[in-house]
């Protein structure tokens, strides 16, 4: 018998999250860190090799791609709604400081270090890109998309399209997301 690569519904119930939804897929293969600190809403797949840590609160109809690290840390990173997250994304609401001003990693005795922490926001209707990384105190209006490889370390415009090393917005992204949207919820209410 073959083995399904997502835990099953009574598997999900013995991680030690926070909360979690409906019909969700989370892969045998991922790692979890601080459970406990993990909400995870409706119809929610998240990919092998994934690295899920500290604070994370995960909307409905979210996608996390293979090889996804968030670090959530105490400040957190809040997913909202319909948003998709591609391969090898890292999202960080925290980081060490790189001045040379105190020393950097977790084996070093926090007296020692000093660690920066602020929230992540990424609103309904963000895809990021392959290889995106997102730094602390960001947020991601709804709407707002990141080509692969994009430097994301400011904060992002509604319904932008956006690319780079740091990201510039390269253009309007279309809202006809929105008119789908309301069509798919509609017909889920029917089922």
């Amino acid at each position: 018998m073959r083995m399904n690569s997502f835990l099953t519904e009574e598997e999900l119930s013995t991680q030690g999250l926070l909360s979690v939804g409906e019909d969700v897929k989370l892969s045998r293969k991922a790692s979890l860190y601080a459970p406990e600190k993990i909400v995870i809403g409706d119809h929610v797949r998240i990919d092998d090799f994934c690295i899920l840590s500290g604070n994370i609160q995960i909307g409905d109809y979210v996608h996390i791609a293979a090889y996804t690290a968030i670090y959530g840390g105490g400040a957190g990173v809040f997913i909202e709604d319909f948003a998709n997250i591609s391969s090898r994304v890292s999202i960080y609401s925290v980081n060490d400081d790189y001045t040379g001003a105190s020393m950097t990693n977790p084996m070093i005795p926090e007296n020692f270090r000093h660690v920066e922490s602020s929230p992540v926001h990424i609103g309904r209707h963000v895809i990021i890109g392959s290889t995106s990384v997102i730094l602390p105190g960001v947020t991601l209006c709804e709407g707002s998309a990141f080509g692969s490889f994009s430097l994301i370390n400011h904060d992002a415009e509604s319904w932008s399209l956006n690319v780079g090393i740091p990201f510039r917005k390269i253009r309007e992204r279309s809202r006809d997301i929105l008119v789908m949207e309301r069509r798919f919820l509609e017909m889920e209410q029917k089922h």
